[in-house]
């Protein structure tokens, strides 16, 4: 049985149809759910081994990046997400879902549900919408090989990975939580605009301390198919966009993770 995805979505969300072609093109059984059907019924979300907080603009982005669906979650829906990552199921956050997460306090989440870090202005001052490398350094992430390399477009005005304080931010390297550097094409850590938004460390996307949430600034959803590489009628085609990978690797997770206990996907 294919692994069962939720898509998150509410007012301003943008990236929810690239988000669920890119999880039935890893073999998924998506379902589109509007935030408010989900507040009627919080249950359903046991339904599904996946919840993914897709890119975009959620409400407009009024109140500063992901914070209203974020005080939605926590006042909300704080019980159903909390049993959601306790049964060892996937939370993956793309761009304004990263953003939702660090809100949240479920990233870096060194004390759940505590904010800890944020996402802010880019240092340019302005929107960056760019294709950017990446590079994973050794992470308990479970969606993520240690040392790969992958390109993925950016798009965001506020991007700029802060963490609270210098102890955060040296958890987070102790931990294996940090999962993808910006980096310069030979894979080096190189400034802006290989970083893109300034963020410490050249941070990309992090994971908290069970390696099953992830949150990431790029848009692997929009790397997914070969030519959408800006470089392929002069490069060649790829087997595959590098995003693929980390939506395969998540349904195989989850599927592996079924079988294991006998519980539907």
């Amino acid at each position: 049985m294919a692994a069962k995805v939720l898509i998150l979505r509410t007012a301003g969300t943008n990236c929810d149809e690239e988000t669920d072609f890119a999880f039935r093109l890893a073999g998924a059984e998506t379902t589109k759910l509007h935030v408010n059907v989900l507040r009627e019924d919080p249950g359903r979300l046991a339904e599904f081994s996946i919840l993914a907080i897709p890119g975009g603009f959620s409400y407009g982005d009024d109140l500063g990046a992901g914070t209203v669906l974020a005080n939605e979650l926590i006042a909300l829906l704080r019980r159903p997400m909390e049993e959601f990552i306790e049964s060892g199921k996937l939370v993956i956050g793309i761009c304004n879902g990263f953003q939702v997460l660090v809100r949240t306090g479920l990233l870096p989440a060194l004390h759940r549900w505590e904010q800890e870090a944020t996402l802010t202005f880019n240092d340019s001052h302005r929107f960056e919408d760019r294709w950017t490398y990446l590079k994973a350094p050794p992470s308990c992430c479970v969606l993520v090989e240690d040392g790969e390399s992958i390109y993925l477009p950016v798009a965001h005005a506020e991007g700029k990975f802060v963490p609270a304080d210098e102890e955060v931010l040296a958890a987070l390297r102790e931990n294996g939580q940090i999962v993808y550097r910006y980096t310069d094409p030979e894979g080096r850590s190189g400034g802006y605009p290989w970083n893109p938004n300034g963020s410490a460390d050249d941070i990309a996307g992090i994971c908290d301390l069970t390696g099953r949430v992830l949150g990431m600034m790029p848009h692997p959803e929009r790397h997914c198919l070969p030519i959408q590489h800006p470089r392929w009628t002069r490069e060649g085609l790829s087997n595959k966009g590098d995003g693929l990978l980390i939506f395969e690797r998540a349904v195989r997770f989850a599927t592996e993770q079924a079988e294991s206990t006998g519980a539907k996907t």
